[in-house]
Protein backbone atom coordinates (compact mmCIF):
# COMPACT_ATOMS: atom_id res chain seq x y z
CA UNK A 1 0.00 0.00 0.00
CA UNK A 2 1.00 3.66 -0.86
CA UNK A 3 2.27 5.87 1.95
CA UNK A 4 -0.99 7.37 2.61
CA UNK A 5 1.57 9.92 4.39
CA UNK A 6 3.03 10.86 1.22
CA UNK A 7 0.08 11.36 -0.82
CA UNK A 8 -1.87 14.34 -1.26
CA UNK A 9 -4.87 14.12 0.90
CA UNK A 10 -7.44 13.95 -0.91
CA UNK A 11 -5.96 11.04 -2.85
CA UNK A 12 -5.31 9.36 0.54
CA UNK A 13 -9.00 9.45 1.13
CA UNK A 14 -9.63 7.66 -2.15
CA UNK A 15 -7.28 5.02 -1.76
CA UNK A 16 -8.59 4.58 1.40
CA UNK A 17 -12.39 4.22 -0.14
CA UNK A 18 -10.98 1.79 -2.46
CA UNK A 19 -9.19 -0.20 0.25
CA UNK A 20 -11.28 -3.24 0.92
CA UNK A 21 -13.67 -3.50 -1.76
CA UNK A 22 -14.26 -6.55 -3.42
CA UNK A 23 -13.89 -6.32 -7.47
CA UNK A 24 -17.86 -5.56 -8.04
CA UNK A 25 -17.90 -3.04 -5.55
CA UNK A 26 -14.55 -1.76 -6.88
CA UNK A 27 -16.31 -1.62 -10.53
CA UNK A 28 -19.21 0.22 -9.22
CA UNK A 29 -17.11 3.08 -7.43
CA UNK A 30 -14.50 3.21 -10.93
CA UNK A 31 -17.54 3.27 -12.89
CA UNK A 32 -18.94 6.57 -10.62
CA UNK A 33 -16.05 8.22 -11.12
CA UNK A 34 -15.99 7.56 -14.81
CA UNK A 35 -19.34 9.52 -14.61
CA UNK A 36 -18.12 12.32 -13.15
CA UNK A 37 -15.52 12.79 -15.76
CA UNK A 38 -15.77 16.30 -17.10
CA UNK A 39 -13.84 17.01 -20.84
CA UNK A 40 -11.35 20.06 -21.03
CA UNK A 41 -13.27 23.06 -21.43
CA UNK A 42 -12.55 24.97 -24.80
CA UNK A 43 -11.18 28.15 -22.97
CA UNK A 44 -8.02 25.44 -21.79
CA UNK A 45 -8.06 23.38 -25.16
CA UNK A 46 -9.79 22.23 -28.58
CA UNK A 47 -9.56 19.38 -30.97
CA UNK A 48 -6.88 18.49 -32.41
CA UNK A 49 -5.43 18.48 -29.09
CA UNK A 50 -1.61 18.82 -29.33
CA UNK A 51 0.76 15.78 -29.38
CA UNK A 52 2.79 16.86 -26.58
CA UNK A 53 -0.31 16.26 -24.22
CA UNK A 54 -0.90 12.97 -25.20
CA UNK A 55 -0.07 10.37 -22.79
CA UNK A 56 1.99 8.19 -23.66
CA UNK A 57 1.00 4.22 -23.91
CA UNK A 58 -2.99 5.56 -23.49
CA UNK A 59 -5.08 3.01 -25.65
CA UNK A 60 -7.83 5.80 -24.38
CA UNK A 61 -5.88 8.67 -26.02
CA UNK A 62 -5.80 10.27 -23.10
CA UNK A 63 -4.61 13.95 -22.97
CA UNK A 64 -3.43 15.60 -19.82
CA UNK A 65 -3.40 19.88 -19.52
CA UNK A 66 -1.90 21.23 -16.74
CA UNK A 67 -2.99 24.96 -16.21
CA UNK A 68 -0.73 27.01 -13.69
CA UNK A 69 -2.97 28.47 -10.98
CA UNK A 70 -1.87 31.69 -9.03
CA UNK A 71 -0.70 30.06 -5.42
CA UNK A 72 1.64 28.19 -7.65
CA UNK A 73 -0.34 24.80 -8.06
CA UNK A 74 -1.74 23.47 -11.25
CA UNK A 75 -5.17 22.68 -12.23
CA UNK A 76 -5.16 19.11 -14.32
CA UNK A 77 -7.82 18.98 -16.97
CA UNK A 78 -8.11 16.12 -19.23
CA UNK A 79 -9.43 14.80 -22.73
CA UNK A 80 -10.35 10.88 -22.92
CA UNK A 81 -11.02 10.52 -27.11
CA UNK A 82 -11.91 6.88 -26.43
CA UNK A 83 -15.74 7.11 -25.00
CA UNK A 84 -15.18 3.65 -24.20
CA UNK A 85 -12.22 4.30 -22.17
CA UNK A 86 -13.86 4.11 -18.38
CA UNK A 87 -11.09 3.53 -16.75
CA UNK A 88 -9.11 6.36 -18.77
CA UNK A 89 -12.11 8.39 -17.26
CA UNK A 90 -12.02 7.59 -14.07
CA UNK A 91 -8.81 8.03 -13.49
CA UNK A 92 -8.55 11.25 -15.07
CA UNK A 93 -11.11 11.94 -12.44
CA UNK A 94 -9.11 11.02 -9.65
CA UNK A 95 -6.49 13.29 -10.67
CA UNK A 96 -8.58 16.08 -11.21
CA UNK A 97 -9.90 16.13 -7.83
CA UNK A 98 -7.21 14.74 -6.01
CA UNK A 99 -4.03 16.71 -7.54
CA UNK A 100 -5.69 20.14 -8.85
CA UNK A 101 -4.11 23.04 -6.11
CA UNK A 102 -1.99 20.67 -4.43
CA UNK A 103 1.67 21.23 -3.47
CA UNK A 104 3.32 20.61 -6.85
CA UNK A 105 6.21 18.38 -4.36
CA UNK A 106 3.04 15.93 -3.87
CA UNK A 107 1.89 15.72 -6.94
CA UNK A 108 5.41 14.58 -8.24
CA UNK A 109 5.43 12.20 -5.87
CA UNK A 110 2.44 10.06 -6.49
CA UNK A 111 3.55 6.30 -6.16
CA UNK A 112 2.50 4.65 -9.34
CA UNK A 113 1.11 1.59 -7.07
CA UNK A 114 -1.53 4.20 -6.32
CA UNK A 115 -3.07 3.09 -9.86
CA UNK A 116 -3.13 -0.81 -8.93
CA UNK A 117 -4.67 0.26 -4.97
CA UNK A 118 -7.51 1.75 -7.06
CA UNK A 119 -8.17 -0.50 -10.28
CA UNK A 120 -6.71 -3.57 -8.36
CA UNK A 121 -4.19 -6.11 -9.56
CA UNK A 122 -5.98 -7.36 -12.49
CA UNK A 123 -5.45 -4.53 -14.35
CA UNK A 124 -4.51 -5.66 -17.41
CA UNK A 125 -0.96 -4.28 -19.39
CA UNK A 126 -2.63 -2.26 -21.51
CA UNK A 127 -4.87 -0.36 -19.14
CA UNK A 128 -1.93 -0.14 -16.64
CA UNK A 129 0.49 1.43 -19.24
CA UNK A 130 -2.42 4.29 -20.11
CA UNK A 131 -2.74 4.94 -16.56
CA UNK A 132 0.69 5.38 -15.93
CA UNK A 133 1.23 7.67 -18.70
CA UNK A 134 -1.88 9.82 -17.72
CA UNK A 135 0.20 9.92 -14.71
CA UNK A 136 3.65 10.74 -15.64
CA UNK A 137 2.33 13.79 -17.90
CA UNK A 138 0.94 15.16 -14.19
CA UNK A 139 3.85 14.40 -12.78
CA UNK A 140 6.17 15.68 -15.61
CA UNK A 141 3.95 19.08 -15.50
CA UNK A 142 4.69 19.41 -11.87
CA UNK A 143 8.32 18.63 -11.84
CA UNK A 144 8.91 21.21 -14.31
CA UNK A 145 6.81 24.23 -12.87
CA UNK A 146 9.31 22.84 -9.98
CA UNK A 147 12.77 23.13 -11.76
CA UNK A 148 11.46 26.54 -13.27
CA UNK A 149 10.69 27.53 -9.82
CA UNK A 150 13.85 26.77 -8.24
CA UNK A 151 16.17 28.69 -11.08
CA UNK A 152 14.02 31.49 -10.36
CA UNK A 153 14.64 32.04 -7.02
CA UNK A 154 19.04 31.31 -7.60
CA UNK A 155 18.25 34.04 -10.11
CA UNK A 156 18.73 31.86 -13.34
Amino acid sequence: MSDAAALPAKLAEVVADFQFVDRSMRADMLIEYADRFVEVPANVAVRPFPETNRAPRCESDAFVFPVDQPDGTLHFYFAIENPQGLSAKAWATVLEESCSGVPLEQVAQVPQETIFELFGRDLSMGKGQGLIGMLDLVQYAAKQRLITRRMREQGL
